[in-house]
């Protein structure tokens, strides 16, 4: 009966005879709002992280006031829980709007308040409630102790709003552009503890006055019911760029690919590249330069130099504890190969379940990966930290090229937050800055491939010879990224090992990211799965 009745009541609009401000105290109201209405509405949106789960029931976790001179929002902080076990927080902030001609796509409920007619929708979608947020953050006071807590950076000042608007195809975030000068990143996920986007953004610009990552501004933060620092939203400065480095190397690998055959390129008289050599650009043979292009191998060391100075930046602080370095130890060990092994035996049973999507170079790549399976699960448990002399420092830990600005000249480095499948504590492990090397290593594996596979019908070679080639690009831009990024940081005495550990290091944290790529290339685009197959055959057969 009482499922019957909640039907009835979606089926109409709900009545609100109190004010906006007293709405959410109303159970009957709250009933509704955390019915199928919402569900249905969250299932839509690009920032929901929930899609390959069943949803079981959304329940409202707790809600603050977002308000300035009267004018009042409500944040929702809701928890969605799935049949799987396991269970999301996400942060909605909403608004009353009476406009039918409004937000028609973002419409939660309709809903009658005191006899007015409208709906509640996602409140970002109002300019009004974006301004009210970019004043709140203005207006900061140095210290607030509220529930709901502004703050802003000395830099931020003298500002007044001007204009919003949505910054574009985000995916698990939403970031608005003030004044065409200053982003506002709200968090849509969220965890029970400072976000590393918001903690990183802060020590590198305010603490450390690192440039190449766009300045804190200021953030919203909420203290939750367990009197837990959340946060909600940060605001960096917006730094003008020509596109994300992804899709700078993507066009420049094309180039090269093209090359082969106007430069009438013989792949099989071309000077190799041992795996991990370190080399100079002025090292680099004339028939590579003549074939790569001088320029990516100089862009490459630029951001070889940037990564560098982030790490150094990221060891180089001695009072607080969550950025202090730290050396070795076992408990590191204990959790880096539990971690690991879990992993490693999820993505052995996807491989199985899911060979049959998988043909020609994929398909041996996949079978070695199952006949290897105990090589690999020994490379993973052959981590002993007594033998490793580096220092762990925070890292960024989700380093891609898709993480990157390129401006005219320079590279600036973005998105702190960590890696999406890794819980929040997990984040903020402090990890071998190699870790963000590998990671970009294997954006650079990942690049190389996708021009192979985004161009296929520009290219007239034999598969196997552009796979050859692509082997051998991967082998010059690490080695030269490699030579630069060791000297610089050696140069400013961040400890990262000897040379062997680097290599032990840089393997381990390579076969990690492969490993983890498994698994979403598998259930997203199994073409790809040739891209982490090889990138793991060429670690286990080095």
């Amino acid at each position: 009966m009482a499922e019957k009745a909640l039907k009835n009541k979606l089926q109409s609009t709900f009545e609100f005879e109190g004010v906006w401000e007293e709405l959410l105290d109303n159970k009957d109201f709250i009933e509704i709002f955390l019915s199928e209405v919402l569900e249905d509405y969250i299932l839509k949106q690009r920032w929901y992280g929930g899609k390959s789960s069943k949803l079981k029931y959304i329940e409202l976790s707790e809600y603050f006031r977002i308000q300035q001179h009267g004018e009042v929002y409500f944040g929702l902080l809701l928890e969605i829980d799935f049949v799987e076990g396991f269970y999301h927080h996400y942060f909605i902030p909403i608004a009353f709007v009476t406009d039918a001609s409004f937000a028609k796509s973002d419409r939660i409920l309709p809903i009658k308040i005191q006899g007015q007619q409208g709906y509640i929708i996602d409140a970002i979608n109002l300019e009004a409630f974006r301004k009210l947020v970019f004043e709140r953050i203005l207006g900061a006071v140095p210290v607030d102790r509220t529930k709901v807590q502004y703050h802003r950076s000395e830099s931020f000042c003298d500002v007044v709003y001007e204009s919003s608007r949505f910054m574009g195809m985000e995916q698990s975030n939403t970031s608005i552009i003030y004044n065409d000068r200053f982003v506002l990143k709200f968090f849509r996920r969220i965890f029970a503890d400072k976000n590393p986007d918001y903690e990183m953004s802060r020590f590198l610009t305010e603490v450390k006055d690192f440039k190449n990552t766009p300045a804190y501004k200021g953030s919203l933060n909420i203290i939750d019911s367990d009197n837990v620092n959340v946060t909600i939203a940060l605001m960096q400065e917006l730094v003008p760029n020509k596109g994300d480095a992804w899709d700078y190397m993507l066009h420049e690998l094309h180039e090269v690919f093209l090359n082969l055959d106007a430069k009438h390129i013989d792949i099989n008289s071309l000077q190799r590249v041992g795996m991990f050599e370190r080399m100079n650009i002025n090292q680099v043979s004339p028939e590579i330069i003549d074939w790569i292009g001088l320029n990516l191998f100089v862009k490459v060391r630029k951001l070889a130099v940037r990564t560098a100075e982030m790490h150094i930046v990221l060891g180089s602080e001695f009072e607080d504890n969550s950025f202090t370095p730290n050396h070795f130890n076992g408990d590191y060990e204990v959790w880096l190969k539990n971690r690991l092994i879990h992993q490693f035996q999820n993505r052995l049973n996807t491989v199985e379940n899911q060979m049959h999507k998988l043909d020609g170079m994929a398909m041996d790549l996949a079978k070695e990966f199952l006949e290897k399976k105990n090589v690999i699960r020994k490379k993973i448990t052959n981590f002993d930290w007594t033998k490793l002399k580096g220092e762990r420092i925070r890292v960024h830990g989700d380093y891609h090229l898709g993480q990157i600005l390129v401006t005219e000249d320079d590279f600036y480095i973005l998105d702190f937050e960590g890696e999406p499948e890794s819980t929040i504590r997990d984040r903020k492990v402090k990890q071998p800055p190699l870790k963000d090397v590998a990671g970009l290593f294997r954006s650079f594996h990942y690049a190389i491939y996708a021009s192979l596979f985004n161009n296929s019908e520009a290219y007239k070679r034999p598969q196997e010879e552009l796979f050859e080639a692509a082997e051998i690009i991967y082998a010059y831009l690490t080695s030269v990224f490699l030579e630069t990024y060791v000297e610089q940081v050696q140069n400013a005495n961040l400890n990262i090992g000897y040379n062997q550990e680097r290599i032990f290091i840089l393997k381990y944290c390579l076969l990690e990211k492969a490993v983890y790529e498994i698994g979403y290339e598998l259930n997203s685009r199994p073409r790809w799965a040739l891209i982490p197959l090889k990138g793991i055959s060429n670690i286990i057969n080095h």
